[in-house]
């Protein structure tokens, strides 16, 4: 269960396991509450589809969580019809539709937490939040296993919804690197400014990714002669676009950005910068950056989130203090000084892509959680 299949973190993740999950144990089923996205075309054919539509409702006056129970109650019809066995929900939305559904019908659960919900859910939800808290704490408890993507979104789990940290397995986000590899071949169109140093910011233009500290971060080297100048492309879209554009626009001279809106093929991107650049507020597990690693790119990344779990025994990027843009400055003048550290820190990411990130071997714990789900039903 997913929102939609619009090209997030959390929806690549949910098409890496529509594509991985072993056929001969699963027939897997994808459920939206909006079927759209550029993802869509590249789920397998042989997943079967289902999504709520907004014409499911039935007429008559809104009232707080009206919509929500027509979504339950769609749900209910699906889970019925296709004799589901055990329910996978991505995120805190579909932990709340899928909570009572499932409870109802006696189908177990696994539920993953993507980012840490002490700061998601009250800068995603700004209407009942604690009714939307209390639901969800609830949903958590009811779910049969609960995965975090990261260790920060685990404890953050603990902590806001009242979790036993036992209940709480961290099973962190993989990555087909052969895929994206593949996919990071595709050409672009775009030019490179002469002599610049090229950065790529890629995310969804929302308060948590933190574009507008990228901004402040870049004024705050436009006098500095020992930085080169600097290119940063903007790939996403949203509610804070026009923001940040004006924000650049009224500090920016030397250094310079392009809003390249949202693109599809992400890794292509980052492949054709010279590196990845993350200037988030809070994280559960980047995907952006496990591209960027996967593919040998270079990153600058804030220390926000599970983001600090990409850097282990040795280093594998430049980090920030996340909401600093005089520390991410900081990280951006390191990283042109210090070429040599740029190799030191590819080489080591892709190791810890290849040892904690495996396709292959975190697609089987998740398997394997899922399975432990529906015996524990049949049972």
């Amino acid at each position: 269960m997913i929102s939609s299949m619009r090209g997030g973190g959390s929806e690549r993740q949910t098409l890496l396991l529509l594509k991985h999950l072993d056929r001969q144990v699963f027939e897997p089923h994808l459920y939206m509450t909006e079927a759209e996205g550029c993802l869509l075309a590249e789920v397998p054919q042989d997943v079967v589809i289902h999504s709520y539509q907004p014409s499911d409702a039935a007429s008559g006056f809104y009232f707080p969580g009206r919509i929500l129970r027509d979504q339950t109650r769609h749900l209910l019809s699906v889970l019925d019809a296709a004799r589901i066995d055990v329910i996978y929900d991505r995120t805190f939305h579909m932990t709340m539709l899928a909570g009572s559904a499932a409870t109802s019908r006696s189908i177990p659960r696994v539920s993953t937490i993507v980012s840490p919900p002490e700061r998601a859910v009250p800068m995603v939800e700004k209407r009942f939040v604690q009714i939307k808290k209390r639901r969800l704490a609830k949903a958590y408890r009811q779910s049969t296993s609960v995965i975090a993507v990261s260790q920060q979104a685990a404890a953050s789990a603990v902590h806001y919804y009242g979790l036993s940290p036992e209940d709480v397995v961290v099973v962190a986000n993989p990555v087909d690197v052969d895929e994206v590899t593949s996919q990071s071949a595709a050409s672009v169109s775009v030019s490179r400014s002469a002599n610049a140093i090229t950065f790529i910011c890629v995310g969804r233009m929302t308060a948590e990714k933190g574009q507008r500290n990228l901004i402040e971060a870049l004024s705050l080297l436009e006098s500095d002669t020992n930085v080169p100048s600097l290119e940063v492309w903007f790939v996403g879209d949203g509610p804070l676009r026009v923001d940040v554009e004006n924000l650049a626009r009224r500090t920016l001279s030397r250094h310079q950005v392009r809003f390249l809106g949202h693109q599809d093929n992400a890794p292509a991107w980052i492949a054709s910068a010279d590196a990845l650049i993350l200037p988030s507020l809070f994280e559960g597990m980047p995907n952006v950056v496990l591209e960027a690693m996967a593919i040998g790119k270079p990153v600058i990344a804030t220390r926000a989130g599970g983001t600090v779990e990409l850097q282990r025994d040795e280093p594998t990027m430049f980090m920030a203090e996340p909401g600093n843009p005089t520390s991410i400055a900081a990280a951006i003048r390191t990283y042109c000084d210090n070429p040599e550290l740029i190799e030191q820190h590819v080489d080591a990411a892709k190791r810890l892509i290849d040892e904690h990130h495996n396709i292959s071997k975190n697609v089987n714990r998740i398997e394997t959680i899922m399975k432990d789900a529906a015996n524990l039903r049949r049972t």
